[in-house]
């Protein structure tokens, strides 16, 4: 049942019995009031009866002065019947003390009732007065006339039903205004629950209507907010998922709440049990550092340590919140780890080629200062300290063109790059290392080839790819490159000699390091600084490529890249 019925319905069940209530209270009190009335006329015909009884007046001149229908009755104190004027005799009358208004008369001095006469078989309304020492009992029939007088009015009855009719509408309109309020809460309620749009309604400017208004404006709030954090809730799942970190959340209870699928991957590789329960990590003693931290820890909210497994360094973070939740973060730093290896490496490495040209060169320049040296021997030596510090420039070259490449590859513009062209210049640039060891650059590539990249630095692969044939593969020898496929956007390049090639292929892993030679022992002027072919595979990365390396059938290297077409 609606709230506006219930309302309706209580206030008019109330009404009904206030009006009731009131009708059954008044309605006894106006025929008590006018029975009052009655009992007065009647008192007034018992003293003019004792009056004339006073004097001695005969019963018949009485009953004459009384109204026609007045029964008259005289009885002595001790209940006897000694007139009445309805009856011939009265010997054979009953006592009378026994009847309720002589006995309220000999308690109060006066006394009525309505009841049925034993001797006439009639219903009278009965009046007895104690007058010295008997009782006058006057009556009248109750018949139908009587009954009508002492009946209460109906005018009361009337204007009590209209003021119910009229308290009924008041009750009607009062309910249907609180009732609209009230029904557009439970409708925003209903809406709420059923997850519908909704606005907030025009509630009324009462008491009800403001703190409608209120809850649907805090509702509205906790609604954006709900909002703003299922956002934020999906942006930090979204950002944990695609995390290089393993990550996951548990309750303080140490239950799981949610983890990403790189913590259970790495918790695969850490632990001796395949598990797909992040839970594991409690059990597993590989981690048994954690578990005595969260088992112990009572002041400190981080904790971090790190171990060896399988080749692999990970490091382990827990970190607790304010509600005794925590998580659990597991990285992967073997990366890192070897990083700082080949820095340190390749500090070393640098520092080692440097070495060797400047000690030449200031070798060369104290044998020149401190000796008088014939002119044609300083200046041999000034040559060759030059040619040590065209070998530095040189280094020093390569190394700024990887940090470069690696640093600022957004400051190498892209453009169509003519590959042919390309290939001339190198050609025509190498022409007297070529022709001094006997090596024939053979190049199948269409005039009307274009690939998208920069020309400084394909011309960097091709030349160093050459230099690379002369300072290694031998003489006599010839050099074939060719476009041998192409898919999409991609054309595939082959790069091969007919040289030495290189014996143990175990070299091929690391041949693109920086620094790296196949022989140890080789100094730069047999076998370079070993940044060539770190610089190809840099540049052919910088381009998207991808390249590869092997050993041909018939002897030689053979590199193969790809780069992608304009």
């Amino acid at each position: 049942m609606k709230f506006t019925r219930k309302l309706l319905i209580s206030f008019c069940f109330v009404l009904a019995l206030f009006s009731i209530g009131l009708a059954v209270f008044e309605m006894p009190r106006e025929k008590k009031h006018k029975t009052q009335i009655m009992e007065e006329r009647l008192d007034a015909y018992a003293e003019l009866a004792n009056a004339c009884l006073s004097r001695h007046y005969d019963e018949d001149s009485i009953v004459s002065l009384l109204p026609g229908n007045l029964r008259l009755t005289v009885i002595d104190q001790n209940g006897n019947v000694l007139y009445d004027n309805r009856l011939d005799t009265v010997e054979k009358l009953e006592n009378h003390a026994d009847r309720p208004e002589i006995i309220a008369a000999k308690n109060n001095g006066t006394g009525s009732n309505i009841r049925l006469s034993a001797s006439t078989s009639k219903e009278y309304l009965y009046y007895a007065k104690k007058i010295d020492n008997r009782f006058v009992r006057v009556a009248m029939p109750y018949d139908i006339q009587l009954r009508y007088l002492l009946r209460p009015d109906s005018a009361f009855l009337y204007y009590l039903l209209i003021l119910f009719l009229l308290g009924i509408i008041f009750v009607y309109y009062t309910a249907n205004h609180f009732g609209l309020t009230i029904k557009q809460l439970s409708d925003f309620s209903d809406s709420v629950n059923k997850n519908i749009p909704v606005e907030i309604p025009n509630f009324s400017n009462d008491e009800i209507g403001k703190i409608g208004r209120q809850i649907a404006e805090r509702y509205q709030k906790l609604k954006d907010g709900e909002l703003k954090l299922t956002l934020e809730h999906e942006k930090l799942q979204m950002h944990i998922q695609s995390s290089a970190e393993g990550i996951c959340f548990f309750t303080p209870d140490r239950k799981i709440s949610f983890y990403n699928g790189l913590f259970l991957q790495y918790l695969n590789v850490i632990s001796d049990n395949l598990t797909s329960d992040a839970s594991e990590i409690f059990i597993d003693e590989n981690f048994a550092k954690i578990l005595n931290f969260l088992n112990n820890n009572e002041e400190k909210a981080y904790f971090e340590t790190s171990f060896k497994k399988h080749a692999k360094v990970f490091v382990c973070r827990v970190n607790i919140f304010d509600d005794e939740s925590f998580e659990i973060v597991l990285n992967d730093r073997t990366a890192q780890a070897k990083n700082q290896q080949l820095k340190q490496e390749l500090t070393g490495n640098i520092a080692h080629e440097l070495r060797t040209p400047v000690t030449g060169i200031r070798g060369y320049l104290e044998t020149i200062l401190e000796n008088q040296l014939p002119k044609d021997k300083e200046r041999e030596f000034i040559a060759k300290a030059h040619e040590q510090i065209i070998t530095l420039s040189e280094l020093i070259r390569d190394m700024s063109l990887l940090a470069k490449i690696n640093e600022r590859p957004d400051s190498f513009e892209l453009k169509p790059v003519n590959l042919q062209e390309v290939i001339k210049k190198v050609k025509s640039d190498t022409a007297d290392i070529l022709k001094a060891k006997n090596i024939v650059f053979h190049s199948n590539i269409d005039k009307k080839l274009n690939v998208l990249g920069n020309i400084s630095l394909l011309y960097s692969v091709f030349r160093n790819l050459t230099d690379n044939v002369a300072n290694h593969a031998g003489e006599n020898l010839t050099i074939e490159l060719e476009k041998y496929n192409q898919e999409g956007t991609l054309a595939y390049f082959s790069f091969a000699d007919n040289g030495t090639g290189i014996a143990d292929e175990k070299h091929f892993v690391r041949l693109f390091e920086r620094f790296y030679r196949v022989e140890e022992g080789r100094t730069r002027d047999t076998g370079g600084s070993g940044l060539g072919l770190s610089i190809v595979k840099n540049v052919i990365s910088f381009h998207n490529g991808t390249i590869s390396v092997k050993n041909r059938k018939n002897g030689g290297l053979e590199f193969l890249f790809t780069l992608p077409m304009a």
